[in-house]
């Protein structure tokens, strides 16, 4: 499934070095558009406008980028850069596609269903793979591709590369046996050992060894 189009409008900048400071702090961020064949641009962004963008679009999903109010081009959110202090973005790299021509990312995985054996079993989810690298047109790329765990219902089952039916126009680049998600047996708790102290059996009618014995202490204030 693909997804809807996704459209930012930014700005082209001249602001460099550090002039690009104060427009961090007029809620806005600094960004480079760059791609085959073409010029690299200094943009600025509006960080609530690209925040939405980017919750929806990752770094696997087409977007149409409007500068300056020219016509959109296709880009991909190649990178950013994260203030992890305030959570904002301070740098954002985006790289325009051809749409004729293959690329190469990464495509979140998205797990659904219920592994029968962790229901049943108690049996432990291990995930090995959170993304795949793919191959594709951009045209053809989707958010996410979608695992289904339900195939997972005994100790001895897993779930490889070779296992996923890639979308329509996408490959998968990740060796076929790689493992995406298995599941474990639970590790046996150890039973904690008390140990047994040797305690002399209470005869009924006498008083306990620990009394017996305070009680026969020799009073010392007595000659």
């Amino acid at each position: 499934m693909t997804n809807a189009t996704l459209r930012l409008e930014v700005t082209s900048r001249e602001e460099t070095g550090k002039k690009v400071s104060a427009l961090r702090t007029q809620g806005k961020v600094p960004a480079v558009l760059y791609g085959h064949d073409i010029k690299p641009t200094n943009l600025t962004v509006d960080h609530a406008r690209f925040e939405r963008v980017y919750r929806q679009a990752g770094e696997s999903a087409l977007v149409d980028l409007v500068v300056d109010g020219k016509e959109p081009v296709k880009v991909l959110i190649q990178d950013h850069q994260l203030n992890p202090t305030v959570s904002q973005f301070t740098h954002i790299d985006f790289h325009q596609v051809n749409m004729k021509e293959k690329i190469h990312t990464d495509i979140p995985i998205k797990f659904i269903g219920e592994a029968s054996a962790v229901k049943e079993l108690s049996a432990i989810l291990v995930t090995n793979l959170d993304h795949l690298e793919v191959e594709c047109l951009p045209s053809d790329l989707v958010h996410e591709i979608e695992v289904d765990l339900s195939s997972l219902k005994t100790f001895d089952d897993a779930i490889r590369v070779s296992d996923i039916k890639a979308p329509q126009g996408i490959t998968i680049k990740n060796a076929p046996e790689e493992s995406v998600v298995l599941v474990q047996e639970p590790r046996a708790e150890e039973k904690e050992v008390v140990p047994v102290e040797a305690v002399a059996p209470i005869v009924e009618g006498e008083q306990p060894a620990t009394e017996a014995t305070a009680e026969s202490k020799p009073d010392k204030e007595k000659k």
